[in-house]
């Protein structure tokens, strides 16, 4: 049996992160769950430690990328052959990991994106924000990178762990996203999309949020 991580990046998600956790122990699959907190002010670590999981602490806060980073890193030393990607605020379906990590366990892939675009599953409306940053995004990934892909700025993934090397990021913040992407197509891993439900909550990105991660993509690869 392959030895499957799930790692979770938190921030203030105490009224969520329970919930998250229950649903994947309760899965078939017996994940390894990781949750990276990103120095939270509230209850998230404390409530993960009680529901029997794994956590990592920031002694400062880092951002989503630099969470995932030290959960994946943490993964890969104690064996992980496939690393999770997931969030901690409710808005994947936890039972949607088969599909995910479905390509890597047949050997299909190195690397596999969920996408909210991609036709399959029933979607809450994707607020008009998210499409706002998210299909700009596609077609500005498309015309100076040559990476078609429906969702580039998707939490959910999974990858094989002797892939880690050649995706491995640098972006702390949310434009992990895209790095993790252009790193993957530039070293010539296989890709594959799943399509994923997204479950809106109340709150979501700000534009100016997307406009940071767009200028931090830039950035970033012109200084390479």
């Amino acid at each position: 049996m392959q030895s499957i991580f799930v790692v979770i990046p938190a921030y203030n998600e105490e009224e969520s992160i329970v919930s998250v956790l229950r649903d994947i122990q309760a899965a078939d699959y017996d994940y390894h769950i990781v949750v990276v907190d990103d120095c939270s002010i509230d209850e998230t670590a404390t409530r993960a430690e009680q529901a029997g999981v794994i956590v990592l602490r920031h002694v400062v806060n880092r951002g989503q990328g630099a969470a995932l980073k030290t959960g994946t890193e943490y993964a890969i030393r104690q064996g992980a052959d496939v690393v999770v990607h997931f969030d901690a605020d409710g808005q994947f379906v936890a039972n949607e990991i088969t599909d995910v990590i479905a390509p890597l366990m047949s050997g299909e892939a190195d690397i596999v994106f969920g996408s909210r675009f991609l036709a399959g599953k029933k979607q809450s409306d994707v607020p008009f924000v998210k499409r706002a940053i998210i299909l700009p995004l596609a077609r500005l990934f498309h015309r100076f990178f040559g990476v078609r892909l429906s969702d580039p700025q998707s939490g959910f993934r999974a990858f094989r762990a002797d892939a880690f090397p050649k995706i491995a990021w640098q972006q702390d913040r949310m434009a992990h996203c895209s790095e993790i992407i252009f790193n993957a197509l530039q070293n010539k891993l296989c890709v594959r999309e799943v399509p994923i439900t997204v479950i809106y909550r109340e709150f979501g990105q700000r534009f100016s949020g997307g406009l940071k991660i767009i200028k931090d993509i830039f950035f970033h690869s012109f200084i390479k």
